[in-house]
């Protein structure tokens, strides 16, 4: 009796290894299962946060439909070392396919090489590799957003409002005197963003001066101190301020009320994502405009990426350039536009 009870719980046990913890080459019924494993680069990103909460209502929503589902997520707090063995350690516990969010988007190789090793795909997301890196093996692909086109697109909402509201230049001096709040440096958005939204303010035609730009590495608090320097420095000159996500814009906003600083001679604010605290702040008019990141598209090309890839069918239906990459369009939003993305929240 003792020897039939062991050999039940033996063969039960065997049955939950292989279920949950199947190694990536041992895998019988894997195109039945999105077994999903999800590396980000920081639990503090609040855009981020905001794309995998819409991925795991997705997967969820996908797995009542259609197959069994599950998901197990990974933050590295910045350090790519760590990220390195997150991954290990997500390839270990049965994930099929992995979602990258990497902490440091020029040094991927470790993870591309395991996961080769274990004949799993890998979705990078939010932050580009390098093009070399990403044609190091057929089944790695990005899913983000254009850098370039949400640059322009605060450019554009930065314009339009300085020419129909001449009374953001407070010292009518022609120009406009701005500050910029960057993201991480050698982040591909940092420096596409910034490039493309002060270009665009020259081609519309706006005088500019640029006054400083601090890095604040997407960081509200850190906004907040930087941009406590620049009012220091600079007092009631800046008139315009452009940062890189909302986060920071709103971390600009908060030195000023820290300051105690009268509404009237507030600068103008821009941030990017079109995050929940970013849209509410278009809505009370504390942001003059953002720039919506489409999460929940992303979430949605991504999943259906992953389902392709671990079906083994369907990714030559999706729209890829270059075979890799799925690029979801930014959106302007201004108040008068806020209606539609209050609605999607």
């Amino acid at each position: 009796m003792r020897r039939k009870k062991l050999l039940a719980a033996g063969i039960v046990f065997c049955m939950a290894a292989q279920l949950f913890c199947a190694c990536g080459r041992e895998r019988a019924d894997e195109k039945e299962k999105i077994y999903v494993g999800v590396a980000y680069y920081d639990q503090s990103d609040t855009f981020v946060n905001q794309l995998i909460d819409c991925l795991k209502e997705q997967l969820e929503a996908y797995g009542e439909e259609s197959c069994e589902t599950a998901m197990l997520l990974r933050a590295a707090g910045g350090f790519q070392r760590i990220q390195n063995d997150q991954v290990e350690e997500l390839i270990d516990s049965g994930c099929n396919v992995l979602c990258v969010n990497l902490v440091d988007r020029a040094d991927p190789s470790e993870i591309i090489d395991m996961a080769r090793d274990n004949d799993i795909p890998i979705i990078f997301f939010n932050r580009e590799p390098v093009r070399e890196d990403l044609m190091q093996w057929d089944k790695l692909y990005y899913v983000g957003a254009p850098a370039d086109q949400s640059g322009i697109m605060q450019g554009e909402l930065a314009a339009k409002l300085i020419q129909s509201n001449p009374e953001i230049d407070r010292n009518q001096d022609g120009k406009i005197q701005y500050v910029v709040l960057e993201g991480e440096p050698g982040h591909q958005d940092t420096i596409i963003r910034t490039e493309n939204a002060v270009d665009t303010l020259k081609r519309s035609g706006i005088e500019i001066e640029k006054l400083s730009y601090e890095i604040a590495n997407w960081n509200r608090a850190q906004a907040q101190n930087q941009m406590q320097q620049m009012i220091s420095q600079y007092q009631n000159r800046i008139e315009l301020v452009l940062a890189n996500n909302d986060d920071m814009a709103l971390g600009a906003l908060d030195a000023y009320e820290k300051l105690n600083y009268m509404e009237s001679v507030l600068p103008v604010f821009f941030g990017i994502d079109g995050t929940d605290v970013g849209l509410e702040a278009v809505r009370d008019s504390r942001l003059a405009g953002t720039v919506y990141n489409n999460k929940e598209g992303q979430a949605e090309a991504i999943l259906k990426l992953a389902a392709a890839l671990v079906s083994g069918q369907g990714v030559d239906t999706m729209e890829l350039e270059d075979d890799r990459y799925v690029y979801v369009p930014y959106s302007k939003v201004t108040k008068s536009t806020l209606d539609q993305y209050l609605e999607e929240e």
